[in-house]
């Protein structure tokens, strides 16, 4: 037999299957230029050695792992319906003389030719591609970057490689499925109708209890931090309860209903009811597939698009005001050459504060139990943990006369009395607040202070207290252990030039972490600026909206394929 026999037979057979074979190549060429790109794009990231690239590389770079990981399940589940719906012609070589060996070789020609196609296809396209998606990206997280055609060598390595060895894995599995079978098998395969499938009672128990646990877990997240330790395992419980369900429990509520008579027998109820019983355990994990991939498309997209629509709004509420200054275990004379270092800042960018606050705070961290609290030193990690993060709280102390100041009243307060202000829950009309066994008596519980959004950690519970005077601070300070000691802050708003805002910031910044590394004291600063902190912003939920809309892209072309 002439060795061009076979690759001429192969491609007479993808001609001839063109109504299966053109998706499955169309498909496999996108899902290689989404790879490529992604990889392409973070290449080109690392080396434009724009600021903050390295975070960038690294999501694009774990987005190209997952685009590759997801494109063996896509491509297999194509190429084992390929596979299927060509047994019968396979069936007919052997009948009509060619052995098992030669109906491999012709699929191996068949594998070659469907490889060299998609993965071609993919890099030429994604090439073309690459470079104006990488403007877009550039536009999204607002770096300004000249356009410079390249094909980088490593990911066309890198893609080549990978899709390769997809294409070659796919090919053993169809190899070994035809050796497995004998030509008559093959030629009757495709007339051979499915056996009804079993009644799986502890898979369907499992799938309820799986997927009641999942939703069980979203249910029960009371806080930020928690939502972030337990987001996974309860999407994984979910995942797993939906296929479960959809393989096992469809069939035993559909053989359930065969049980009920007055039910079954009837002439729509009984079409309707055998026929999805017969085929339910085929279609059944494209259903769960395609659940869980349309969810998975909307999550992604709808997440990554409120998150960059909504960027401004995130950094008006992290910086309130255009500038922040914390500085933790400092000392009054220490404080005080911080505040000229500023003032000659500003002044070298003829900028001007507005709106000033200032005040002085103790923060502590405290364990909520009932209407008591109880402190908390560095050496209880474990009980944290134990307790669980909604039972956590910071409880910052600010003494009358900084509140006064800074909200323009003139209030007083007795020895043992505060006012009170929580971003999270209150007290619940108590009037007392005590903290290791002492006492405060709450003359009002305040709905919003100027330290709202200044003091603490935003993600956890948090209690202003303003006492009657510094000494009481300090005193508090003493007695237990701190998240900073005595703490100086300060918050103002700039009037001048918006377009240097960014550059003074940088500046005052740099100035700040220069005093603090001087000085014989060990107090740290904290500059939290809105300029120099927007272009971080804009990074990353720019770079999260783009790989969003490319995986969303992937998943969504994912259901489409198990649809059609």
């Amino acid at each position: 037999m002439k060795t061009a026999f076979y690759p001429r037979l192969a491609w007479t057979n993808i001609r001839k299957n063109n109504n299966i074979y053109l998706p499955y190549l169309l498909a496999a060429s996108l899902i290689v230029g989404l790879y490529y790109i992604l990889r392409s794009i973070a290449v080109m990231v690392l080396q434009s050695k724009i600021e903050g690239y390295g975070h960038m590389y690294e999501m694009l770079k774990v987005s190209a792992t997952v685009c590759g990981i997801l494109s063996f399940p896509v491509l297999i589940y194509i190429n084992s319906f390929i596979m299927k719906q060509r047994k019968r012609e396979f069936g007919l070589y052997g009948i009509l003389g060619l052995g098992k060996n030669h109906i491999a070789f012709v699929v191996c020609w068949e594998g070659f030719f469907a490889a060299f196609a998609s993965i071609g296809c993919g890099i030429l396209g994604g090439a073309l591609l690459s470079q104006l998606l990488f403007l877009i990206l550039m536009h999204l997280v607002r770096l300004p970057v000249s356009l410079q055609f390249q094909i980088p060598l490593v990911p066309v390595a890198a893609t080549i490689v990978l899709f390769f060895g997809v294409f070659a894995f796919t090919l053993v599995m169809d190899i070994i499925s035809i050796w497995r079978t004998n030509p008559a098998d093959l030629l009757r395969s495709s007339h051979q109708g499915e056996k009804e499938p079993r009644s799986r009672r502890i898979l369907t128990v499992l799938g309820i209890l799986t997927l009641g646990a999942g939703y069980l877990i979203s249910w029960s997240i009371r806080s930020p931090y928690d939502a972030l330790g337990l987001f996974f395992p309860a999407v994984l419980l979910v995942i797993a309860g939906t296929f479960l369900l959809f393989i096992s429990g469809s069939i035993v509520l559909l053989k359930s209903l065969r049980k009920n008579k007055k039910f079954y027998y009837r002439p729509s109820n009984f079409i309707a009811v055998s026929g999805m019983l017969y085929r339910m355990k085929r279609n059944a994990a494209g259903l769960a597939n395609i659940c869980i991939l349309s969810t998975g498309v909307l999550l992604m997209i709808s997440t990554t698009v409120c998150l960059y629509i909504g960027r401004e709004e995130i950094i008006a509420g992290r910086y309130p005001q255009e500038v922040s200054i914390s500085a933790h275990h400092i000392e009054l004379e220490e404080w005080e050459e911080l505040q000229r270092a500023e003032e000659n800042v500003l002044q070298k960018w003829a900028l001007e504060q507005e709106n000033p606050l200032f005040w002085r705070n103790v923060q502590i961290a405290v364990i909520l139990q009932g209407d008591r609290m109880v402190s908390l030193s560095e050496d209880d990690e474990d009980k944290m943990l134990t307790v669980g993060m909604e039972k956590i709280a910071g409880v910052a102390f600010i003494p009358l006369e900084d509140y006064n100041a800074c909200m323009g009243e003139n209030r007083s307060l007795e020895p043992g009395q505060a006012l009170l202000s929580t971003n999270r829950k209150g007290l619940d009309g108590r009037k007392e607040l005590v903290i290791d066994g002492e006492q405060w008596e709450i003359v009002e519980e305040l709905p919003e202070i100027f330290a709202e959004k200044k003091v603490g950690d935003p993600m956890l519970n948090n209690y202003y207290v303003v006492v009657d005077s510094v000494e009481t601070m300090e005193r508090i300070a003493e007695e237990r252990p701190t998240l900073g000691g005595l703490t100086y802050q300060k918050s103002y708003d700039l009037s001048g030039d918006p377009k240097v805002f960014e550059q003074a910031e940088d500046e005052l910044s740099a100035r700040a972490a220069e005093l603090a590394s001087q000085s014989k004291q060990d107090y740290y600063v904290q500059v939290g600026a809105r300029e120099l902190n927007r272009r971080n912003f804009y990074q990353t939920y720019g770079g999260l909206f783009f790989l969003g809309i490319f995986l969303g892209l992937l998943f969504l072309m994912a259901t489409a394929l198990i649809i059609y």
